[in-house]
């Protein structure tokens, strides 16, 4: 099956009515797109494994050390694009089709992680955190989903044992090269095609404001314990912080109880997602809002709780692994990005790893306006083609 008619394939799965995509981990969606991994997988001749962290390995050969690996994820943020992952996956089936498989000296592998967006469960690249050693399978099992369902009660729901989640050391060790192919997730490229050079340090932490809820109607201003106003101030806060410190910070997410049109909040949760280009600037940021938040609550006669979810450090792919590839592909744009990613998780797990970046002209990513021309894509196939053949043959 060509490209495009891959791409065909997997479009309609998960897709909403805004054009949005929303795949989750191990709901429906996710398994439809499981699915469609192994039956592109087996007609190829590859044959699947499903690893402790429910990640999905299709082989070319038989699994072993040493091996070149490719991919990238499959689910989506809440109202997502089409590309932000996929685009990885597909390419990685197009780029096995196009390879000389007779010439291979070395095994082949397409990975797809499990909830790398962090969508459903609030932690992003669990999958790979996991299996890298850096999430704990004890708290990771017991995050909960909007609706209070535990991530090992959804595996066991799909079938998946959770009891074997945990670090997969003989996972990692058997990656000799992981190049990862992603849609780009800013305006910065001119070429069709970039090579990846770092990963921005970036985190999520939870605020939850708790005051004391009354009637909107009859409560005076001056006896009013109102969360939403703490909350309204830190993400204001958040917004002059980031820009003054050269950091980006976003609440995108938030959770008012009891979410009564007539009522005052008892509580307001919200959730803080802020990068920055080094750790010191994002300490420092994310520190400034802690800050200016626990003031404001005060002052609001609100209680307030952070919590950190997740940080990733910065990571910077192997100098000796960029300047390989910028040699095999005849020296294209560098650049960083501020997105996390399972590639940087791999990196940082000490595993050699390259990112390439298809041109993205909208410059829009995690909403439907995400997009990649074809043409740009294919140039992508073409590139990944190009590096696992030198890897690997």
């Amino acid at each position: 099956m060509t490209f495009q008619g891959m791409w065909a394939d997997l479009l309609p799965v998960g897709r909403r009515a805004d054009g949005g995509y929303q795949r989750f981990a191990w709901t429906a969606a996710d398994m439809q797109c499981r699915e469609w991994f192994r039956a592109g997988a087996a007609r190829r001749g590859m044959d699947v494994e499903t690893d402790r962290n429910g990640n999905l390995w299709a082989w070319l050969g038989a699994p072993g050390p040493d091996a070149v690996v490719t991919g990238s994820h499959l689910d989506s943020v809440p109202g997502g694009g089409a590309y932000d992952g996929p685009l990885g996956i597909v390419s990685a089936f197009a780029a096995i089709d196009a390879l000389d498989r007779s010439a291979l000296r070395r095994p082949l592998a397409v990975v797809a992680f499990t909830d790398e967006e962090g969508a459903r469960f609030g932690v992003a690249c669990l999958g790979s955190r996991l299996a890298a050693g850096v999430a704990d399978p004890e708290r990771t099992l017991a995050l909960k989903d909007p609706d209070g369902t535990t991530l090992a009660e959804a595996m066991r729901a799909q079938g998946h044992d959770p009891s074997y989640v945990g670090p997969d050391p003989e996972a990692l060790q058997r990656i000799g090269l992981f190049v990862e192919l992603h849609v780009e997730q800013g305006r910065a490229l001119e070429a069709p095609v970039g090579l990846g050079t770092a990963i921005w340090p970036h985190g999520r932490w939870r605020y939850d404001f708790r005051g004391e809820g009354n009637h909107a109607g009859t409560t005076a201003l001056a006896d009013r314990r109102d969360p939403m106003l703490s909350y309204a101030m830190t993400v204001l806060a958040a917004r002059k912080r980031a820009r003054l410190g050269g950091a980006l910070a976003t609440f995108g997410r938030v959770h008012v109880d009891p979410g009564g049109t007539n009522a005052i909040a008892v509580a307001v949760t919200g959730w803080l997602d802020s990068r920055a280009p080094d750790e010191a600037t994002l300490a420092a940021v994310t520190a400034e809002i802690e800050q200016q938040a626990a003031e404001r609550a005060a002052r609001d006669g609100v209680t307030l709780t952070v919590t950190t979810e997740s940080t990733s450090p910065e990571v910077s792919f192997p100098r000796v692994t960029l300047d390989w590839a910028a040699g095999v592909l005849g020296d294209p744009p560098r650049l960083p990005t501020g997105a996390g990613h399972d590639a940087g998780v791999l990196a940082a797990a000490g595993v050699p790893t390259a990112m390439l970046f298809v041109r993205n002209p909208t410059g829009v990513s995690h909403a439907p306006a995400e997009y990649a021309e074809e043409a740009d894509c294919l140039a992508g196939v073409a590139a990944l083609t190009r590096l696992l053949t030198a890897a690997a043959c």
